[in-house]
Order: structure tokens, then sequence, then C-alpha cells
């Protein structure tokens, strides 16, 4: 098999860097049209998708549900990280956190033949859920054109974006979610070297909002006894 260079922004992936940023369309729980898409570069901050209900705090935002990061790597089911990041390890890589009672992230990556696929999942707690709400509404702030994921969390926001180096396409997706105090957030991205295209926005999309489902359930069936009854 021949080797074919990466380019600079995917060789800079291959170190245990947690990406979060990503801009571009996104879809909520079944894609649509993508729009025009970015080239070399991530679009800058824009409005947010999900509407302000969607965001708002629930009614439960007094309380605190979770005193401790989950973690992370063990989130994922090896099936799930065999399929959306062939040939990669299924115990993933725990990134060093400065603080890691209240943040965590695992990474997975692997070269499966011409293919190349990152897969991140952090945890993040917060004092009271009113603190992750603002945060929450923080990260998607900083995204445009995204839009919610029904069902998921408390509230949930989903975007998908392309970017372009050196005639490479990488297509990324970010999924975020609240869920009382705690903060999920999902990147999920490919390449293939040898086509120089990247995977589909519903492959990166949905796959996104797979693991980020599950990340969530990991925190305890996905909500805390005293969140119960938040909306």
């Amino acid at each position: 098999m021949r080797s074919l260079p990466l380019p600079l922004a995917l060789t800079a992936r291959l170190t245990p860097v947690v990406v979060l940023a990503c801009a571009g369309w996104a879809l909520s729980a079944s894609p649509a049209t993508p729009q025009a898409s970015s080239t070399g570069h991530r679009s800058g901050a824009g409005a947010p998708g999900p509407s302000a209900s969607s965001a708002a705090p629930s009614a439960s935002s007094a309380s605190t549900s979770y005193s401790t990061a989950s973690s992370p790597c063990s989130a994922v089911s090896a099936s799930t990280v065999g399929d959306l990041v062939p040939g990669a390890k299924a115990a993933g890589k725990e990134i060093p956190s400065t603080d890691p009672k209240l943040r965590r992230t695992c990474s997975w990556n692997a070269l499966h033949g011409y293919a190349y696929h990152w897969l991140d999942v952090s945890y993040e707690i917060s004092g009271s859920a009113d603190e992750a709400t603002q945060e929450y509404q923080q990260q998607v702030s900083r995204r445009t054109g995204g839009g919610s994921v029904p069902g998921l969390g408390d509230s949930a926001y989903s975007v998908v974006g392309l970017s372009t180096e050196d005639k490479q396409q990488t297509r990324e997706g970010v999924v975020i979610v609240r869920v009382s105090n705690a903060l999920v957030v999902v990147t999920y991205s490919g390449s293939d070297f040898d086509t120089k295209k990247a995977p589909g926005t519903d492959e990166i999309n949905k796959g996104a909002i797979k693991v980020a489902r599950a990340a969530v359930g990991a925190l305890g069936g996905g909500r805390s006894a005293s969140a119960s009854g938040s909306g």
C-alpha cells in the first residue's frame, strides 16, 4: 500500500488533543440538505441553532445531580467503536485533565486502510444546572448552522461541517448535550486519503448522535433521580 502524506490539520490530530470547534450546518433527528461547506477553515461564531426554550434552564436547575465526571472511555461500546472508528482500540485513550473529578475526555482514532476517523467523548460537571446551562449556551453560540436534537438530555445541539486543506476533505460533527449540571460533548470526524473525500454528512451526524446518546446514558440512565421531571 502506497504511503500518502497527511494534511497538517489531520497530522496534528494524531496527538491527544481534544478538538471541540466545528462549524457549518447541523441536523436534528434526521439529516437534511447541507449548506455550502467551508474550505480550509471553520467559520466563526454565529447565532445558536436551538430555540431559546430548548436551552433555557429546566425546572430542576437549582439542584445538582452529578458530583463527579463519569469514565468517558467506558461510555462507548466496543461494537460502536468498531463501527465508527475501524482499527481503533476499544479501550480508547483518556486525555490528561487538570481536574479529572470535573472534566474527563476519551479519544479513539485510527487509520484503517486509507480511511481515518477520530472520536472524542467529553464530560464536564458544573456546580449547578444553571451553570451548566450557561456553559451550554456559550458553546452553542460559538457555532452556526446547527440544530437541536429532540429527546436527548435536557437540551442538545448537533452541527456538522466540511473543511478542505490541500484538497483533502474532512467532515466533522459535534453534539453538545446538557443533562442537569453535566455537559456531554461528542466530536466525530473522518477523511479518506485515497479519494481525498470525506464521509457523508448523514454518516457523521448519525454516528455523533449515536455516541452522544450512549454517553448520556453512561451518566446514569441519562438522568439522575434529582433531575427527574426536568425539561
